[in-house]
């Protein structure tokens, strides 16, 4: 029989036992085209709730639905091949009971194909990630600033800057990790507090606006490719697409008001020959 040329994709345990290795790279991504791009790179694309904000235009990540979220993890798993796929649990289809997670979680794998969902919350949520990872629904957990509580912070504000907020915020990570979940999310922590969960819990840690001495780091793509006017301090832009998108659509418009576009080589020509009417 022959070799199969499929390529095999990363597998949660794969993930896990990154703990302390190799950094783990991990971006968004809500389209099939950027998962194409990402594929052969990144090690973790997370279809994350953001895509309210980034991609529906949202003033945050309240509004988005298991729908929605369902839809765009359709479209990356449609171009991923190598990457583990996570997929994140939107405000509302998991807070209710574990028995409410569950179904919303396995609906989510089922419909997609995805490898695992992350949910937001640490000791709150203990029981749910316990009750899922227990079924066969691998989760990511996400501790620290989580978006989907903003309304309860007032904004999105950094955690953990001062001292008297790193017990609550490191039981949180320990209950993650000691509920079954195979990685977490530190998002817009202060870098010391990061830096000792990150050496406190087994399990990987994955950062944003965090500390360099996570096990592996993510960021929105679109605020790394530059398309964010605003992006949070946190992010490090590797390119600046705005720009160079307005200007191409900035010569498009004067190609086409010219009359430059299209040109011959954009049109179709009549074939040669008897033609039949």
């Amino acid at each position: 029989m022959a070799a199969s040329n499929k390529l095999q994709r990363i597998t949660v345990p794969e993930i896990k036992a990154r703990k302390g290795n190799e950094p783990i790279v991990c971006l968004t991504c809500y389209h099939a085209h950027t998962a194409r791009l990402l594929d052969n790179y990144v090690d973790i694309m997370l279809v994350g709730d953001t895509l309210g904000m980034v991609i529906h235009g949202m003033e945050t990540t309240l509004g988005v639905t298991l729908d929605l979220m369902i839809l765009h993890a359709k479209a990356v798993m449609r171009s991923a091949k190598r990457a583990l796929v996570v997929v994140d649990m939107p405000f509302g289809s998991y807070e209710e009971s574990p028995e409410v997670a569950f179904r919303s979680a396995a609906r989510v794998m089922q419909e997609t194909g995805c490898s695992a969902v992350k949910l937001e919350g640490g000791t709150r949520m203990s029981q749910t990630i316990r009750h899922l990872t227990q079924r066969g629904i691998p989760v990511m957990g996400h501790v620290g600033m989580t978006p989907q509580m903003v309304q309860v912070y007032g904004g999105f504000k950094t955690q953990g800057r001062t001292t008297e907020e790193w017990p609550a915020i490191e039981a949180d990570a320990k209950a993650v990790s000691e509920s079954g979940a195979f990685a977490v999310v530190l998002e817009a922590m202060a870098e010391p507090l990061a830096s000792r969960i990150t050496q406190q819990i087994p399990i990987p840690t994955i950062g944003i606006g965090a500390s360099p001495d996570c096990d592996g780091q993510i960021l929105v793509l679109e605020d790394m490719l530059g398309l964010n006017p605003d992006p949070p301090t946190f992010v490090r832009e590797y390119a600046h697409l705005a720009s160079e998108i307005e200007s191409a659509v900035k010569s498009y418009t004067a190609d086409v008001r010219s009359r430059r576009f299209p040109g011959k080589e954009n049109v179709y020509s009549v074939k040669k020959g008897p033609q039949k009417i």
